[in-house]
């Protein structure tokens, strides 16, 4: 018995060691499977642009992306979280780089898909919409730990988060709807790690619900306008693009953006939610290039059964528009079946719950908001990728983190699991009193303990 609980403590010790070294193993567990499965899937999901371009360019761009992301990784996740540089860089830093981002694209962005979404950057392609979930979640973490107070959620630090909410959202909610509903559910999930209560969760759902609302009746004023310079175009015996055309020509010239057209995507918006409303009746509709992607991403799920067609084997790759970033999920269903699809929602579902054990460990509101809010982040895009192939949700273009093929999604998705590392690691290697002594600083004055040994438990998740 003793040989055996001896075993136990030896491999406890090698257990804490290696967090210490390295961040929590499991982690790194998962971040590796995600990156096998990007680069299994999206060389099957890419034989369209192999086919078309006759190279394996597509490939040995997303690995080189991987690669890069990788190298973010390896430094970002050995710097302590504790570091005042490093706190800084990732909030105030990040948030005010992310915004002048989305302001430059607004009238200065390359048109890619028919919409203005992202800038250039010494020959790669940016989007800023993807460093805004990131900057989100920083902030987020930066106001609450700041405003907290002993019984929760302060409201100075309630308005704040619906406000930086509003202030991203308000760029990105033309690129998609589930934009928005992703940056609102993450703030409300760190919310209620840091202690909100039900009156102010309703109170919150409202704002949210009129910031929706808002940003709706903004977007119907330019559709508004669009249709009306798009007639005047017909009128006039202009050229007028529709989303299919569209999709095509930016899909065939998506190594050279600069030269796409920007389209009306008023209809498309309209067509996306009528489809997604009465989605009972898409199965007898005839595939045309207005629903071509819905149809066949059902159909590739439907082919993959329960057990799949084997990676390589997909037949709808070929015929699915982006399949290899906003419909790489409907792939994968082709390729491992069911089972497969199965195996990747528990995967991600598997990376929350570490993070919720690794928060457990924090002694302090910031590293434990930062937690919880990155693999928040990390799962909440990814259920809605999921949720729009399946459609659960309408047409959206949201990449699957860390699968999807997409230069700024993987860079972004790889330093949140650098920040998730690096405090897994710098928790691990703190002992109790440190913890205590670091959260007292960082506490406001009238919350900091007498005793600075004293640990003041007001991060708990269940309060």
């Amino acid at each position: 018995m003793a040989n055996k609980m001896d075993k136990i403590n030896d491999k406890a010790n090698r257990y804490e060691e290696m967090t210490r070294k390295y961040g929590d193993p499991w982690i790194w567990g998962i971040y590796f499977m995600l990156v096998l499965i990007s680069i299994v899937e999206t060389y099957s999901a890419s034989s369209r642009e192999v086919a078309t371009m006759g190279v394996y360019m597509p490939i040995v761009k997303h690995c080189f992306f991987l690669l890069l992301g990788g190298i973010v990784l390896f430094f970002v996740h050995k710097i302590p979280y504790n570091n005042k540089a490093f706190l800084f860089g990732i909030t105030v830093g990040l948030f005010v780089i992310t915004l002048a981002s989305l302001v430059y694209v607004q009238f200065f962005g390359e048109i890619l898909n028919g919409a203005r979404r992202s800038f250039r950057l010494f020959g790669i392609s940016i989007q800023p919409s993807e460093f805004a979930k990131l900057a989100v979640v920083t902030s987020l973490s930066l106001i609450l730990s700041r405003t907290q107070k002993q019984n929760g959620v302060s409201n100075i630090g309630m308005w704040g988060c619906v406000a930086v909410v509003g202030v991203f959202s308000l760029f990105t909610f033309k690129s998609g709807l589930t934009n928005f509903l992703l940056l609102a559910g993450i703030s409300l999930i760190m919310m209620v790690v840091g202690g909100i209560s039900f009156k102010k969760i309703g109170i919150l759902l409202l704002a949210f619900s009129i910031l929706g609302g808002g940003f709706k009746y903004i977007n119907h004023i330019n559709e508004q306008k669009e249709e009306n310079i798009q007639l005047a175009a017909k009128q006039n015996g202009e050229r007028v693009i529709n989303e299919g055309e569209a999709t095509e020509e930016a899909y065939l010239t998506a190594e050279q953006p600069a030269k796409s057209k920007e389209i009306d995507r008023s209809n498309l918006r309209k067509k996306r939610l009528h489809d997604w409303w009465y989605n009972d009746s898409l199965v007898y509709r005839r595939i045309d290039d207005k629903n071509a992607q819905e149809m066949f991403s059902r159909m590739a799920q439907a082919h993959g059964g329960v057990t799949g067609v084997f990676f390589g084997n997909s037949r709808e790759s070929s015929r699915l528009p982006l399949a290899f970033s906003d419909y790489i999920f409907s792939i994968i269903v082709e390729d491992t079946g069911l089972i497969g699809g199965t195996c990747v929602v528990l995967l991600y579902l598997f990376l929350l719950a570490r993070a919720a054990m690794i928060a457990r460990r924090c002694r302090r509101t910031l590293p434990t908001l930062i937690v919880i809010g990155t693999a928040s982040m990390i799962t909440l895009q990814a259920f809605f990728h999921m949720a729009i192939n399946t459609g659960v949700f309408p047409v959206s273009g949201q990449p699957l983190p860390l699968i999807s093929k997409g230069g700024t999604s993987i860079i972004i998705i790889n330093f949140a699991f650098a920040i998730l590392l690096s405090i897994s690691r710098t928790v691990a290697g703190l002992t109790d009193k440190q913890n205590a002594n670091q959260e007292d600083q960082d506490l406001p004055e009238n919350l900091r303990a007498e005793n600075p040994s004293l640990l003041i438990n007001y991060t708990n998740v269940w309060k």
